[in-house]
């Protein structure tokens, strides 16, 4: 039985593999473009620019992201269900010097509701459904704390990415078996999400989306042995360039799409 996924055994390890890598590089970098976005789109709904938002990171984890958000003036209530994640993220943010911008609750977001006082301006998502039960209720319970004309910002583990990597790399038998959880790879996400699902979920809830980016759309299919010479810059520049652009975002590992509630 799959149970929501808690990183207690593997807090330290986690935030080395996501965070410290090439990878988070690319995913942190495209993903804080749209947040800018974002960022920019909130502010236009508030009295005037530079107003403080009300910022919810649900299920943050370290909260990489929502810091750069933190820096700008933003109050910030970052829950996790893993107490060790979020012990190195007070840690973190300390060393930082945000932690009176920081509000940290050790919860499911499932059970974050219940730690709010009132609706927030903005909601952020990332990489937690696929390690859930049951992501659409999860999704559901988050989309109700936003405020309106607050966004919701959800970035999830794409299932066409993880058809399309099996496929090139000749799991063929794995893919005709349904791509089943593989236990022995503990940072392998529990499930992927389709697109369209995902779509369908937040547009179900009355929320309009403004942007989709995919992350990662070709690094993590390039491989292991280089036939050519590039830097990371020259990757972070293409990632970049192509990552809001068709085919390429619908095959990107993850898939960040933000979604606006209606004022009325």
């Amino acid at each position: 039985m799959i149970r929501d996924r808690n990183f207690d055994d593997l807090a330290q390890k986690f935030s080395e593999n996501i965070y410290g890598t090439a990878k988070g590089l690319i995913r942190q970098t495209v993903v804080w473009q749209d947040l800018e976005q974002i960022l920019h789109t909130l502010d236009a709904n508030q009295a005037g620019p530079g107003a403080s938002l009300r910022v919810l990171d649900a299920g943050g984890g370290m909260g990489q992201l929502s810091q750069l958000i933190a820096r700008l003036g933003h109050q910030i209530t970052l829950c996790d269900l893993s107490g060790e994640m979020l012990k190195l993220a007070r840690e973190e943010i300390a060393k930082n010097g945000l932690l009176e911008q920081y509000r940290l609750v050790h919860c499911p977001v499932q059970q974050v509701d219940e730690h709010l006082e009132e609706p927030v301006d903005l909601v952020l998502f990332h990489a937690v459904m696929e390690w859930l039960t049951d992501p659409r209720a999860a999704l559901e319970l988050l989309m109700q704390q936003v405020k309106p004309g607050g966004i919701i910002s959800v970035m999830f583990y794409n299932h066409n990415g993880l058809l399309f990597k099996n496929l090139i790399c000749g799991n063929l038998t794995h893919v005709e078996q349904g791509m089943p959880h593989r236990k022995r790879f503990k940072l392998q996400p529990q499930s992927a999400q389709k697109p369209e699902e995902v779509y369908a979920w937040l547009t179900e809830g009355g929320f309009q989306i403004l942007g989709k980016t995919g992350v990662r759309t070709f690094h993590d299919y390039m491989r292991t042995s280089r036939v050519g010479e590039f830097s990371l810059e020259q990757l972070l520049a293409m990632e970049q360039g192509i990552c809001r652009q068709e085919p390429y975002l619908s095959l990107g590992r993850y898939i960040h799409v933000y979604a606006q509630k209606p004022l009325q």
